[in-house]
């Protein structure tokens, strides 16, 4: 089953239970399926939507953080819970110590020598491991880790 149909299928289940927040939230990305659909003049693929998702993800955080800033805690609650739905359609991400070994093995694979490497290592990450790694996390330990 795509990750499209399954969104799909999940707004009808969240219609019946009476689950709005899923219900809207699910909606609002399938929105973007469709605006995306056309823009690129072919249906998504898997990898289209979950690129989709990522974006969703990131932007919520961004509102979570403005929010918190303006004393909005309702509102950064909803974007978080927001947050966790689209979550869990994406692939898990690598935790902090197995992002740590991914980052410690391309230094040592690409033969990394300086900061000046950052660009060239982040590139590599995030192509060999897309979507499972968090990019500002590589580029910490990059800074980290790299002379």
């Amino acid at each position: 089953m795509t990750v499209r149909l399954q969104l799909e299928n999940d707004v009808k289940t969240a219609m019946k239970s009476g689950d709005n927040l899923t219900r809207d939230t699910l909606r609002m990305i399938l929105g973007h399926l469709k605006k995306l659909d056309v823009d690129l003049g072919r249906a998504v693929t898997d990898e289209d939507v979950l690129g989709v998702l990522a974006s969703g993800v990131k932007t919520r955080q961004q509102s979570v953080v403005e929010f918190a800033k303006a004393g909005r805690e309702e509102l950064a609650a909803k974007e978080r819970a927001e947050i966790e739905i689209l979550r869990r359609y994406l692939p898990k991400q690598l935790s902090d110590d197995e992002t740590r070994a991914v980052v410690q093995k391309l230094i040592a694979e690409l033969s990394l020598t300086s900061k000046a490497d950052v660009g060239r290592l982040m590139k590599e990450a995030m192509a060999r491991h897309k979507g499972l790694v968090d990019g500002k996390l590589v580029q910490k330990l990059a800074a980290e880790l790299l002379p």
